[in-house]
């Protein structure tokens, strides 16, 4: 008996350290062994009734618990059912996202890619550009070396021309047919003896050759062809042509004709251009000529002699007085001119020839 009541005690105070808090909170008190033995039975019966006390408080703390937890367990299968969905979505998106960010990068490829072939494209284009006007301005140089060397070509051949009708005379407004008796070289001789008498008696005036040749000048003109006469030397026309201006009228059988020097178109043309200002500076007594074989010759202080129209606008723009005379002069004949047209009196002035004195001031 004293050794099981000794084990009683034992597990007494086993259970009594393993006790919970009491109900008013204070902690249940440790006892020793020799005041366990001391204990009397209503402290035995009191400390039963706290054991079963904080048992029964543990087993609604433990259904309280158990309470909660079925609770949680719906709330926490709601979290866990929408952390799975949210994972979800978000390797949705990741995958969405992986996949623009792949197109993307191969887009940028892509237009990088072609940005280069541009590049390559356009640097192509720029070096083909560049042989293009290199050709061009090859093409250009050669074409003004053409353009220079079909100039001194038709400089040569109008000098040829020039030479090789330089002892010509072109007579003009012989009636075709009236050569049928005595020949062109007949008809030339009656002219110098109709009009120059001592020019027919001169021996040394002899004729090449004579034919005809149509007005290459105004086709469209009704009047007959041309007589052209080849003397032998230059000294023998100049004295005819020289004798026909001093006469000023030229007839042949009492029709009027004219004498003139035989020169290519070019050198025709160049001296009709003359013509008009020779004219004008005639009013200011400036003495003009038109020299061999397209030349103007002219006296301003001293004899000057301008090949070109060019040079002499380079010469009138040194000189203000001079060129204040043509400007007046060119000015009151165009008026008077104008004038003429508007009475019935006069012709329309050539454009041409209006414009080259125009050009000079």
């Amino acid at each position: 008996m004293p050794n099981n009541k000794h084990k009683n005690r034992g597990n007494k105070n086993k259970e009594v350290t393993m006790m919970p808090p009491n109900e008013k909170g204070t902690p249940i008190q440790d006892y020793e062994d020799d005041e366990i033995e001391e204990m009397q039975e209503a402290d035995l019966k009191k400390l039963i009734r706290t054991l079963r006390s904080s048992q029964k408080q543990i087993l609604e703390l433990q259904k309280s618990l158990m309470d909660k937890i079925e609770n949680l367990s719906p709330e926490n299968e709601i979290l866990r059912r929408n952390q799975n969905e949210t994972k979800q979505l978000v390797q949705q998106e990741t995958m969405i996202v992986t996949r623009n960010h792949n197109e993307v990068k191969n887009s940028i490829d892509q237009m990088k890619n072609t940005i280069e072939s541009l590049t390559n494209r356009m640097g192509e284009g720029e070096e083909r550009i560049s042989d293009l006007e290199d050709r061009e301005q090859e093409r250009i140089q050669s074409d003004q070396r053409k353009e220079e060397e079909i100039r001194n070509l038709k400089h040569i051949i109008r000098n040829l021309q020039d030479t090789i009708k330089k002892t010509n005379i072109r007579v003009l407004g012989v009636p075709e047919g009236m050569e049928r008796e005595k020949g062109l070289e007949g008809l030339f001789s009656e002219i110098l003896a109709e009009n120059f008498p001592g020019l027919e008696k001169d021996r040394e005036i002899l004729v090449q050759e004579a034919h005809r040749t149509p007005n290459k000048h105004d086709q469209k003109r009704s009047s007959p062809q041309h007589v052209v006469i080849k003397l032998s030397t230059v000294k023998h026309k100049e004295k005819i042509l020289k004798c026909a201006r001093e006469k000023h009228q030229i007839t042949l059988r009492g029709c009027p004709i004219r004498l003139t020097a035989d020169f290519s178109s070019e050198t025709l043309q160049a001296r009709r251009e003359w013509r008009d200002i020779a004219q004008v500076l005639r009013e200011k007594n400036c003495q003009p000529r038109i020299l061999y074989p397209a030349k103007l010759s002219f006296v301003n202080g001293e004899i000057k002699t301008f090949h070109s129209k060019q040079k002499l606008k380079e010469f009138v723009a040194t000189r203000p007085a001079l060129r204040r005379c043509l400007k007046m002069c060119y000015t009151q004949k165009h008026r008077n001119t104008v004038i003429n047209m508007k009475e019935g009196k006069g012709r329309k002035p050539h454009s041409k020839r209006s414009q080259g004195i125009q050009s000079i001031y």
